[in-house]
């Protein structure tokens, strides 16, 4: 090694020079470049499946939506009792079957404001019927078929199919079927309701990736391609391995192209059977840019080794050159010029200026760019307090802005006779003004409790019936001291996922007391409840370090923080019975 470096170092500078900048410079550069551009291939092509994955999961997000228009419709009219009394009455002549009909307006009305439905139709044992398309008598035809004898077999649940119907048309490729049940007549039939496939095709229509949408059957309802629509996957181009799969991602050949394909199911609530949602995207079309780029790429890193080696060399050439003039370079040190830096090591040309000159250029250039630094650093700060200052500034503003405008609303509103809309506003004010005076300190057990009452005031305005409320607040406990904010967000999570969920709605009921110098605080609600395998993930997700639900573990981290583990965050719930959650803490204060 010795011997290496010692021939190094005897060298002529301009060779030297030209070895050095091609080891350390030029080839790590091409190593990096190379290695950049294969993390690009693959970043480019991680990022097409994440996208993918977000459109699909983005489409199926409103093809639930739009599904849940007519499975609500369907819920609405099995207890509607004007439509079994026209399905299920005898008649004796047809002038009385054309006025039941005329004066049942129940469809007509359901149809012109839902437009993701296109028709209503019942089945029923009912020879005096005529069918008009909307009321029709069952016929062997009908109770034979499998979409009849499935939905008839899952009795009051919902069921999706695609099947050849006289009255089905072109807008609508897929209907929804489930059993009725007439309690007068104790008949029983089938409503169909036909969803519209052209909006939902308008859905897929504004997604890049090809996506089908097929049901139970393997029968495309909808898609953003031309043709498909109405004939079985398995016999479209995608063929039958794609009509195969089950719900996943996959990357397989599709029509000689190796292609992404995510395969998800959609299925509402109370539905026996669902569709899959299948989007395929060619893997060459999403590596045709990157593949581009990688090309480009290195065409660019050619070019620039190349014309490096040149420059190196010349400049290389230039500076052994010059070294005759190297008073001259002297000079422009001594004019302040502190960027030149002289080689000391070996026996080259360099070699033979002194160490001691190098040094003292070196100390003076760390030295100015040590100060250069500090009064940059010192300059970033005082523009950083000055943002703060403003931010400060705009944040005393604006909420009292907000206020004063609320205030005026409330007071317009009331003088208009509004009252309701006029207390509605008064208790965001108050919700609002509560919130600007929060510190962070503790707060009075009441001025909590004021807060609820504010929020649940303002919900009650939003739900009207659907949602009513008792607060319990023990007058011993009323000057109690607690975490602010510390039973508001428990509220809110009641009604939110215990009773917005509900059709009926329900009641809240919060309860705080006093007993042995500590605090009881119980939250309950008789929404939709949780099963047990919900409320255990619940549970758990209250002591993850990336939770579900955030508010509530928010709840459980200051609890246990402030007051201890004896005052874990506990939750009570039974399906449809609603949750009861609760806390206690040691009461200080009153």
């Amino acid at each position: 090694m010795n011997r290496y470096a010692r021939t190094f170092n005897d060298m002529k500078l301009r060779n030297k020079m030209v070895w050095s900048y091609m080891l350390f410079f030029i080839l790590p550069f091409m190593i990096i470049g190379f290695f950049v551009m294969q993390e690009f291939r693959q970043t480019a092509l991680e990022r097409a499946t994440e996208q993918l994955e977000s459109t699909v999961e983005r489409v199926e997000s409103r093809v639930h939506e739009h599904m849940g228009v007519p499975a609500l419709l369907a819920n609405q009219l099995v207890l509607d009792t004007d439509m079994e009394n026209v399905a299920t009455t005898r008649y004796k002549n047809v002038f009385q079957v054309v006025d039941a009909y005329r004066n049942y307006k129940k469809f007509k009305t359901f149809l012109d404001f839902n437009t993701e439905v296109t028709r209503f139709k019942v089945y029923v044992d009912n020879p005096t019927l005529i069918d008009n398309w909307e009321f029709t008598p069952l016929h062997e035809e009908t109770s034979s078929s499998f979409w009849f004898r499935s939905a008839i077999e899952q009795t009051g649940r919902l069921g999706w199919y695609y099947f050849k119907n006289v009255s089905r048309s072109s807008d609508s490729m897929l209907s929804l079927v489930r059993s009725v049940y007439f309690p007068e007549s104790r008949a029983i039939g089938l409503l169909q309701v036909d969803v519209n496939t052209s909006e939902l095709s308008g859905i897929l229509k504004q997604e890049e990736p090809e996506i089908v949408l097929v049901d139970e059957m393997g029968v495309v309802v909808s898609s953003n391609l031309e043709g498909v629509i109405g004939m079985g996957l398995a016999e479209s181009a995608w063929g039958e391995q794609v009509a195969s799969l089950e719900p996943g991602k996959y990357e397989l050949p599709v029509g000689g192209v190796v292609s992404k394909v995510i395969v998800k199911l959609v299925r509402l609530e109370n539905s026996y059977n669902g569709l899959k949602i299948v989007s395929v995207f060619p893997v060459e079309s999403i590596m045709k840019e990157a593949n581009r780029i990688t090309s480009v790429g290195l065409q660019i890193l050619v070019v620039v080794f190349l014309v490096a080696l040149v420059l190196i060399y010349s400049i290389c050439t230039v500076l052994t050159n010059r070294l005759l003039k190297f008073n001259k370079q002297m000079n422009k040190v001594a004019m302040g010029n502190f960027s030149t830096e002289l080689v000391v090591d070996g026996n080259d040309e360099i070699g033979q200026i002194k160490r001691q000159f190098n040094q003292m250029v070196g100390s003076i250039r760390v030295l100015m760019e040590e100060l250069q630094a500090s009064s940059e650093l010192t300059r970033n700060m005082e523009r950083k307090q000055n943002e703060i200052k403003l931010k400060m500034l705009a944040s005393q503003i604006n909420p009292h802005f907000l206020y004063n405008a609320l205030e005026s609303i409330r007071m317009k509103a009331h003088l208009q006779g509004e009252k309701e809309i006029s207390q509605t506003v008064k208790m965001l004010g108050r919700l609002m003004r509560k919130n600007l005076e929060l510190t962070g300190k503790d707060v009075h057990l009441h001025e909590e409790f004021d807060i609820i009452r504010c929020y649940l005031e303002i919900q009650k305005f939003r739900h009207e019936d659907r949602i009513s409320y008792e607060l319990h607040l023990d007058p011993s406990a009323e000057n109690t001291k607690i975490l602010p904010l510390l039973i508001q967000p428990l509220v809110e999570n009641s009604v939110i996922h215990g009773l917005e969920k509900t059709i009926g709605g329900g009641t809240v009921t919060v309860r705080a007391w006093r007993e042995d110098d500590m605090l009881y605080v119980t939250v309950e609600d008789d929404g939709i409840g949780m099963l047990e395998v919900k409320l255990q993930e619940v549970l758990r997700s209250l002591s993850d370090q990336n939770p579900d639900r955030i508010g509530l573990h928010n709840i459980q981290m200051r609890l246990l923080m402030t007051y201890g583990e004896a005052s874990r965050l506990q939750i009570e719930s039974e399906p449809d019975r609603g949750t009861l959650m609760s806390f206690k803490i040691p009461a200080e204060g009153g």
